[in-house]
């Protein structure tokens, strides 16, 4: 398990972190069977330092996402994606130096993992007024669950940027199910992941 939070203010320098309050408990054990059958899934909460950032902030990350396969039909793609998933991302700055702490929450909308890592989008649902203007963004997560050592996360707003046709660098736009490898380390807390392999859709039996 891991414990990792960390955020900075998009187009800005300034940096505006984000901690969250824990997400629902991991579901009971299973049997082997269904536990083979479990949707992908990434729950937990910590706090993480920021490696490029050394401050007296408090950054925090919530994670409470679960894969629901072919669930989100879009146009050109009716049958919804493999890596379509649902739940919520809830993230917690304590800004040192002012003394507040500024929060957001976004639904998640896709998810893919592999053994002990995860990769999650989720849109801005709800911000604090210093990030208010983020409300509709989709912002990217990345969850490394150590056996050994403490968890790792990563996130998009703090490390990524793009250019316009004028050539001027400014946030990046994100897509579904894209995030940075996990660069912070976790201080306090701790994630899990469930890993499930990508299925086909329902209509489309697998090969043997």
């Amino acid at each position: 398990m891991r414990k990792t939070l960390g955020l900075t203010a998009a187009a800005a320098a300034a940096t505006i972190g984000a901690v969250l309050a824990a997400p629902a408990a991991p579901a009971a054990p299973a049997s082997a069977g269904a536990a083979h059958r479990a949707p992908a899934r990434v729950t937990g909460s910590a706090e993480f330092a920021l490696p490029f950032w050394p401050d007296d902030d408090v950054r925090a990350f919530a994670f409470d996402a679960t894969a629901v396969p072919y669930s989100r039909p879009v146009t050109g793609l009716p049958t919804g994606s493999p890596a379509d998933a649902t739940g919520t991302v809830r993230v917690s700055h304590r800004l040192a130096a002012d003394g507040v702490t500024v929060r957001f929450e976004a639904a998640v909308d896709c998810l893919i993992t592999s053994p002990g890592h995860a990769t999650l989008t989720a849109v801005v649902t709800r911000a604090d007024e210093p990030v208010r203007d983020w409300v509709g963004t989709r912002v990217g997560f990345s969850v490394q669950d150590r056996d050994r050592g403490p968890d790792r996360v990563g996130f998009t707003w703090s490390v990524s940027a793009d250019q316009n046709e004028a050539g001027e660098w400014g946030a990046a736009r994100v897509g579904t199910c894209l995030a940075p490898a996990p660069f912070a380390t976790v201080t306090r807390g701790g994630y899990t992941v469930r890993h499930a392999d990508l299925t086909p859709p329902p209509d489309r039996p697998r090969s043997r």
